[in-house]
């Protein structure tokens, strides 16, 4: 049974990875937005998906306040192609919106606006397809948070829709390189080459694991564990096992909106220490824990 909020963020995807050519019937706004990059990120051209995104506060980057319910802020998209520095990327009313659908449904005011290049890999199939998809960077395919990804740093804007003069924005950032968790006595990180994904995608492509260890694992010793495998949205390290205790539960008040109560973190911190204690015990079953990865265009399933 698919939960209303994974439908819901479908939707949102769609808008965000999908052209469209939507246009509105009623009077057009004039308001309109260039978008660019300057020549120190590539000599070259970049495909992929540019976004404007607009909040109406500051409490945080506008890429960072995306999401699929009653909170989100505006968000509108376009392909671009070849796009090379000091192209500009046009945005106006013709260009569709979520959750407003136009420019022309934005009130006039102050506003927060921020730009963001997802970029696109050419990737010439194994099925004789050649496709433009952004690949993961190991970041489970976050488009607001994945390496080599261009974006604006956040400026202040007064919004006039009758306005004629267009809003520059320049790309001047580029999210860096996702640092590897270290291996520690417990969890290791593991990485190796799949041969069908690379022959299929027309490239290197690799499967990931999170490997839990069981207490008291020598891995020149003959002895057999039983093996289990699950996985999640790429997960960067083995979650929920803990050496650390728990801080206090009087020190975590922080409301959690998915499950509407206080003190979520808490939990999470304890059970993973509880975890850990019953691992480490004399009298725990031994088991062999993978938490496997496989980032790749579509989402984090390979």
């Amino acid at each position: 049974m698919i939960r209303i909020s994974t439908f819901l963020y479908s939707l949102l995807f769609l808008v965000i990875t999908m052209a469209c050519d939507t246009t509105v019937d009623n009077k057009k706004a004039n308001l309109s937005f260039q978008v660019s990059y300057p020549e120190e990120f590539s000599s070259g051209g970049f495909d992929g998906r540019m976004l404007l995104m607009i909040s109406s506060n500051n409490d945080s980057e506008p890429r960072f306040q995306i999401n699929d319910d009653n909170t989100t802020q505006m968000v509108f998209g376009i392909d671009v192609h070849d796009l090379k520095a000091g192209d500009k990327a046009v945005f106006n009313s013709d260009v569709y919106g979520y959750p407003l659908t136009s420019f022309n449904d934005i009130p006039d005011g102050e506003y927060f606006v921020q730009a963001l290049l997802h970029k696109y890999d050419t990737f010439k199939l194994a099925n004789g397809h050649t496709v433009l998809l952004p690949m993961d960077q190991g970041e489970g395919q976050h488009w607001n948070s994945s390496p080599k990804n261009l974006y604006s740093t956040p400026v202040a804007v007064k919004i006039d829709k009758n306005s004629a003069t267009p809003i520059e924005i320049v790309l001047n950032n580029e999210i860096p390189a996702i640092e590897p968790v270290a291996d520690s006595e417990y969890i290791k990180h593991i990485r190796i080459q799949s041969e069908m994904l690379t022959k299929f995608w027309g490239r290197p492509m690799f499967l990931q694991a999170n490997v839990l260890l069981p207490h008291g694992f020598d891995e020149k010793s003959d002895t057999e564990y039983p093996l289990m495998v699950f996985h999640g949205h790429f997960p960067e390290t083995f979650g929920g096992f803990s050496p650390e205790a728990p801080t206090s539960a009087e020190n975590d008040g922080v409301y959690n909106s998915r499950f509407g109560i206080n003190g979520y973190q808490y939990i999470v911190e304890k059970e993973a220490h509880d975890l850990y204690k019953a691992w480490t015990s004399d009298d725990f079953p031994r088991f062999l824990a993978i938490e496997i990865q496989h980032q790749n265009p579509y989402y984090d399933d390979s």
